[in-house]
């Protein structure tokens, strides 16, 4: 080989890898003065963020949060997706802006998230924790953050570009602490010695690095046997998860804590913990207890607390889910990414059929999962199997499961290793199963077989609710449905349209009402309405009033104010506790004169050629108050190609808007769309409601134009 060679071959450049966001990682960790941190990358084809590079806490205290959809609500994915800086002082504001993500880790620190993005490109984003006593962020702090975000974007482009790009892996990789102090000197062994207490180091994963002879004497338990391990699993009576959330608290926090155990059989202990950037150092001490004759909450079974705050964290991501949809997406989209699978389906059992039916999948083969639905529900298939059973079942890998279920009548998918299959049981009956799907062999741990039986009770409740709200919603809906006006009847000389948008808060029902009467050739009457409250009482009541006002307006003289003023007399007769607001218009095409009357309703508004304009019209009484309440009438002309808005106040009414200036602006827009057709203008008017995701009202609006 020539020099040449030698030369050009030692001085080729390697890709970057993981360890290079790994030191950007520790940089900007040390520059905004916190105590751990980590990136996350983007799965490729995916819009997962994954956990990628790790450093200052373990694995285990932050595993619900290795693997997060691009809809988890967490600052790491915010600062990602919306593509800004996420600051949180606290953990009171963390609370409050992420409770998801605050029951996981209810402890108290600052957080900073900060994203990586190239161009419109999501490549993934970072967060850095520290103590939250410390003032805000500064502009040096600031500008640091934005420094190694640029870093880590040049890094990942580097790496593409080299035709190596880094990816995530199934962990995290772990950035190696600060190299710890060399080993102590004489003098300060003699002095930790002449200490009654005991001394204990742990490190950055828990696990005793170094332990005093007065520790091990207070302990109960030799050198060899605590040093590489957790106190927790060295010890027996630590395990349990009120000590181990002290550890979490103070490795998270940053903050000294404290617990107290009794070492057998009748030594109370103390434990004070005192974080730090490579590790934790406890101070055991003996002490006196009074638990005033209660036995003390810390003789509970031993479950890991890790374990629990992850159940928590899924738990709660349950309890956002309104419908079966809802369950789908929110199993698809946080509990397959946390548990590390790869694709998610759902079975009902139907016990009327004896079948399994598929109510949703993500990630599975099509034909794979449609070959199990309708599966008898006594197959021995292990989905039927698990609904019926009420046993879950968990396999390493295909073989196993081949091995297990060796029938021909038993279908696979081929490119999946791993299988879990989750009996869902809600009030102690089967009600399906949940299949999970993972692409290498996975090996089931005891405790992960405990977090997904658990699993499976959360969602088969969770599906339990969400089949009775979508249940009691489409009754709702039919109710609604069958009290509205299916079309509007023609009227001589008149175009008309409506719109009715539910609120999305609550049933998606409510008490606004319309309708359209003809009353002979050129003439009929127009109502529009709006009863108190978003329930089933406000829309039967409503589906009563609507009633009332069709009889008094077909009535011989049917004039506005008469039937009003009967309509109301009739719903104080019926001693109901809700009132209604409504509007009544009289119409005659041929005369286009148009009489009014209203009761506590918006005025309707008009709009043409000349512009748009509230028609002012005496207000009368809410429905439903006062008996001897009289609704006075108004009259005007309604010209050739004017329009006529009737409409509720879920149309106009907006936080922080004045009514009167809505009303004008929305006059306005009426006259700006007099050249459209009657049903095109309907949904130019109501398409700012439409897009609002969270509707406290329902909104009504009926538009009725003179034809020329």
């Amino acid at each position: 080989m020539s020099d040449a060679t030698a030369g050009s071959e030692s001085t080729a450049e390697h890709a970057p890898g993981l360890g290079d966001l790994g030191e950007e990682l520790r940089r900007v960790i040390r520059a905004v003065g916190g105590h751990a941190g980590a990136v996350y990358l983007v799965e490729p084809g995916d819009s997962t963020l994954v956990m990628s590079v790790l450093a200052g806490v373990a694995r285990d205290l932050v595993r619900s949060w290795f693997r997060v959809s691009l809809s988890t609500a967490l600052p790491v994915v915010e600062a990602a997706r919306e593509r800004h800086l996420v600051w949180l002082p606290s953990g009171e504001e963390l609370a409050q802006r992420f409770p998801r993500a605050a029951i996981t880790v209810p402890y108290d620190f600052a957080t900073v998230a900060y994203p990586l993005a190239a161009d419109r490109e999501i490549l993934g984003g970072f967060f850095v924790i520290g103590r939250s006593d410390r003032p805000g962020l500064s502009s040096e702090e600031r500008e640091a953050l934005a420094g190694a975000a640029r870093a880590m974007v040049d890094t990942l482009e580097r790496a593409r570009a080299m035709g190596q790009p880094i990816t995530p892996t199934p962990a995290p990789y772990m950035l190696r602490p600060p190299p710890a102090a060399s080993d102590p000197s004489e003098v300060l062994t003699e002095l930790v010695d002449r200490l009654p207490e005991g001394l204990c180091s742990l490190d950055v994963n828990g696990r005793v690095t170094m332990v005093t002879d007065a520790a091990t004497r207070l302990l109960g338990e030799a050198r060899e046997r605590l040093v590489g391990h957790r106190p927790w699993t060295a010890l027996p009576w630590l395990d349990n998860p009120v000590y181990e959330d002290r550890y979490r608290a103070a490795v998270l926090s940053h903050r000294p804590t404290e617990f107290v155990a009794l070492c057998p059989p009748d030594q109370w202990l103390s434990f004070r913990l005192h974080p730090g950037d490579t590790g934790v150092s406890v101070l055991i001490s003996e002490t006196e207890v009074d638990w005033e004759g209660e036995e003390p909450h810390t003789r509970q079974a031993p479950t890991r607390a890790g374990v629990l705050y992850h159940i928590l964290h899924l738990a709660s991501a349950l309890t956002e889910a309104a419908s079966v949809n809802d369950v789908i997406d929110l199993v698809a989209d946080e509990i397959v990414p946390a548990v590390g699978a790869s694709a998610l389906a759902l079975f009902t059992h139907d016990a009327e059929r004896r079948q399994l039916r598929l109510i949703g999948q993500r990630g599975f083969d099509p034909a794979f999962v449609a070959s199990i639905d309708g599966e008898p529900a006594d197959a021995t298939a292990p989905a039927a199997r698990a609904s019926m059973t009420g046993v879950p079942g968990f396999f390493r890998s295909l073989k196993e499961l081949q091995t297990v279920y060796s029938s021909p009548d038993v279908y696979v998918q081929k490119d999946m290793e791993g299988w879990a299959f989750l009996p869902l049981v809600a009030s102690g009956r089967p009600i399906g199963t949940c299949m999970l799907g993972f692409t290498r062999p996975h090996n089931f741990t005891v405790q992960e077989r405990a977090v997904l039986n658990s699993l499976g009770g959360l969602i088969a409740q969770a599906l339990e609710r969400a089949r009775l709200y979508d249940l009691k919603l489409n009754l709702a809906r039919g109710l609604q449905a069958g009290m509205l006006p299916h079309w509007l009847p023609r009227i001589q000389g008149l175009s008309s349209a409506a719109r009715y948008l539910p609120g999305t808060e609550g049933m998606d029902i409510g008490g606004d009402f319309y309708d359209l009467i003809p009353l002979g050739p050129g003439r009929g009457a127009a109502v529009i309405g709006d009863v108190q409250g978003h329930n089933v009482s406000a829309a039967a009541l409503m589906g009563q009033l609507r009633t009332a006002v069709l009889a008094y307006a077909t009535a011989r003289d049917g004039r506005p104010g008469e039937v009003l003023t009967q309509t109301n007399r009739l719903l104080c007769m019926m001693e109901s506790e809700l009132f209604a607001s409504c509007l009544l218009l009289r119409l005659d095409t041929v005369s286009r004169l148009v009489r009014m009357a209203r009761a506590g309703h918006p005025e309707p508004l008009m709009g043409g050629v000349d512009g748009g304009h509230i028609l002012s019209a005496p207000e009368g009484l809410l429905l439903g108050i006062d008996p001897e309440a009289e609704y006075p009438e108004t009259e005007f002309e309604l010209l050739p190609g004017a329009t006529l808005a009737m409409y509720t106040d879920g149309l106009i009414e907006a936080p922080g808007i004045d009514l009167d200036e809505a009303k004008a602006g929305m006059a306005d827009r009426l006259a700006a769309l007099h050249h459209l057709p009657v049903e095109r203008a309907a949904d130019e008017l109501t398409s700012k409601v439409s897009e609002v995701p969270h509707r406290r009202d329902d909104t009504a609006l009926l538009l009725l134009r003179a034809e020329d």
